[in-house]
């Protein structure tokens, strides 16, 4: 019997003094909040990452919904074989309405929760005046406890988030309260998105303040609901306290100061399109004791303290803070941005390529509700997904790329002509059923099953020279740096078409419906992963990969790791997966791409190799104190790394299909790893 919060306690978060990359955060899937040393957001500027209060709802228009539709863009035409098919890839003749569909919507950041600090002369205390700092994320309690000085004095701050609503609770306690010296302040950045690079969307615009109102909407000795309006947009926050006053200190900024002849002050915030909720600190901390302490106790878990390879505790880590993040960052009601609710990038949208990334892991760790919240999101948007097909002369449902709360495609360069987040939610739900082999589980993701697969088979084309389905052109592999005019037949999607299209029909029949035999024809028909010299390429259209093209993702090796590769010859993929791990760009590729390729590395009977993946010394395979796997200076959180981490230790704790029968089949045996797990589900 493992004991959780042991292990869990072996990697609460601790830091003493300013990490510039890796703030803390609390949250609960649907809201985030993320403090500085202090608890709260009181210096900003001293951090090289916007330091966000996200929420699923906090979605923005500049302007009004309807400013711009894809019809003010202009479509290139792709040669698609036999006819031509449309995809707004470039601004062309109309930049303006490409960038503002680009941008719009976009997440909000809810707000700015801070201290104001005074020293003895009055002056505002500055991140440099902090002093002591000792600041844990107690993992298991979901809580944050802050402690610092200013000047000798003592301040230590609790701060937690309620497990169902987008509301923080919190409490300080310092003598610099009973002596007039502290306040709390909440300040609204604008909304406004004007940056045509994402990498400049992540900052927090406080300028253009005649672009939004806040006001008081109601107020009370111990409370006030602040009004907030942009453009068409509204949303409150409500925010109370055990005692003080409130004050409009300035532009789009109220401040709280506390009554005297104390040293404690608690106050909770909530944000809300509507209704306010009243909890006490003391109700939400308690809520969030009992809600991690019960995520914890619940679900997978690995334990590896009794391994002797040095590496062993960090891969420990890394599991364990990953599952915090994702909890909170991944398992809400829509696919998570890149970054979760850190901050926004790519102007706070998801990439549903990525979706598999982020939540694949969920129901391999026993927790596929997790996943349930963000793939009901799929049934809401089948008509649109529907609609796309129809319009580009397909059958059943498309999913786009990089979409918003709405499920609308954004224009862009390659987004629009990506294909392998298609058999995703197909790959989940299937994930889900393994996990829940239920009647029930079949019969609620039956349509996006369905019409997913009459999608993947109307889209492959029967090639008579090949005597095989195709695929492409036009697409845009995983990986990303191919025309699309140039590139068909990628092994990755190849092998995943297959698979999703082999797992419709499992569906079907056992449901006990009729199978689409279009279905059956075009798995069964497709054609043969391309390769040279014994390597896989990453498309037929691709001349040597490794020369041309061993930078971004080295995503040929996917068809057998992720995928169970029944198109792949594991020697030419063990031959491929060598040259990779030897040749490749490593600075270039991805958080997600040293978990894939540990995946392959697995299958393929190399356990050394698959650790050597996991824990490579790259930049984008870094993972800071936080937990947060970074990847440049513009993107210090990338979610997908950490969901591919978990799927990957999942997998090669527990093993997958067709996998040897010994414990632990993806780990060396050289006696130095001991690998301890509970509650794990066997992977594809």
């Amino acid at each position: 019997m493992i004991d959780r919060k042991k292990l869990v306690g072996r990697h609460h978060p601790i830091l003493t003094k300013i990490e510039p990359l890796a703030p803390l955060s609390v949250g609960n899937g649907e809201f985030a909040f993320t403090a500085d040393v202090t608890g709260l957001q009181t210096f900003p500027n001293d951090y090289e990452v916007p330091l966000g209060t996200q929420s699923n709802w906090g979605w923005h228009y500049t302007g009004h919904p309807e400013l711009y539709t894809l019809d003010d863009v202009e479509f290139q035409e792709l040669q698609t074989h036999d006819r031509k098919v449309g995809y707004p890839l470039y601004p062309e003749g109309k930049k303006e309405a490409y960038h503002w569909l680009r941008q719009n919507p976009h997440r909000l950041q809810l707000g700015q929760i801070s201290f104001r600090l005074k020293k003895e002369n009055n002056q505002v205390v500055k991140a440099d005046d902090i002093k002591n700092i000792n600041q844990r994320l107690d993992l298991w309690e979901g809580t944050l406890y802050s402690h610092f000085t200013v000047e000798d004095y003592p301040v230590s701050v609790t701060t937690v988030c309620h497990p169902k609503l987008d509301l923080i609770g919190v409490k300080v306690v310092s003598p610099l309260i009973d002596n007039n010296r502290l306040q709390v302040v909440i300040r609204f950045p604008a909304a406004d998105m004007t940056s045509r690079k994402w990498e400049e969307s992540v900052a927090i615009n406080s300028e253009n303040n005649d672009r939004h109102q806040t006001s008081i909407f109601t107020e009370d000795n111990q409370s006030v609901t602040l009004d907030r309006r942009m453009d068409e947009d509204r949303y409150y926050v409500h925010w109370t306290w055990n005692s003080g006053r409130i004050k409009f200190t300035d532009v789009h900024e109220y401040s709280l100061t506390p009554e005297v002849e104390t040293e404690e002050l608690c106050f909770s915030v909530h944000f809300s399109q509507g209704s306010k909720e009243t909890y006490s600190f003391y109700e939400i901390y308690q809520e969030s004791k009992e809600h991690w302490s019960n995520f914890w106790s619940k679900g997978g878990v690995i334990d590896l303290s009794e391994s002797m390879d040095e590496r062993s505790h960090e891969l420990e880590r890394r599991v364990v803070l990953s599952q915090y993040l994702t909890k909170i960052h991944c398992s809400g009601s829509m696919p998570p941005q890149e970054t979760g609710y850190m901050y926004n990038s790519w102007f706070g949208k998801f990439h549903l390529e990525m979706h598999w990334w982020h939540g694949a892991h969920f129901p391999l760790w026993g927790r596929g509700v997790l996943l349930e919240n963000s793939l009901n999101w799929y049934l809401s948007m089948l008509p649109l997904a529907k609609e796309l097909a129809a319009a580009q002369g397909y059958e059943g449902a498309r999913w786009p790329k990089m979409v918003g709360f709405d499920g609308k495609q954004s224009p862009s360069a390659i987004a629009p002509v990506l294909i392998w987040q298609q058999p995703h939610v197909i790959a989940l739900a299937e994930l889900l059923y393994k996990e829940n082999l239920s009647e029930a589980t079949l019969k609620r993701w039956k349509e996006i099953v369905v019409e997913t697969a009459n999608f993947m088979a109307s889209f492959a084309v029967w090639d008579e020279q090949k005597q095989a389905y195709i695929l492409g052109p036009p697409l845009i592999p995983a990986q990303e740096c191919h025309r699309p005019e140039e590139s068909w037949n990628p092994p990755y999607e190849l092998e995943y078409w297959k698979y999703g299209l082999e797992i419709a029909v499992k569906w079907a029949e056992r449901l006990g419906e009729p199978v689409n035999p279009k279905w059956i024809e075009v798995g069964n028909g497709l054609a043969e992963p391309p390769h040279s010299e014994g390597v896989y390429l990453a498309h037929e259209g691709c001349p040597d990969t490794f020369e041309h093209f061993n930078h971004d993702h080295p995503s040929m090796v996917g068809a057998l790791g992720i995928l169970p590769g029944t198109l792949i010859a594991p020697v030419k993929m063990k031959k491929t997966l060598e040259r990779v791990r030897n040749e490749w760009q490593w600075e270039t590729a991805w958080g997600w791409d040293f978990p894939m390729c540990a995946m392959t590395a697995a299958r393929l009977g190399e356990p050394d190799w698959a650790i050597d993946f996991l824990l490579m010394d790259a930049t984008k395979n870094t993972y800071l104190i936080n937990g947060h796997n970074y990847q440049s200076p513009s993107l210090t959180a990338y979610l997908p790394g950490n969901g591919g981490l978990l799927t990957a230790v999942s997998m090669m704790a527990c093993g997958w299909e067709g996998s040897p029968k010994y414990p632990a089949p993806g780990f060396p045996k050289d006696g130095k790893w001991i690998v301890k797990f509970e509650g794990l589900h066997p992977f594809i």
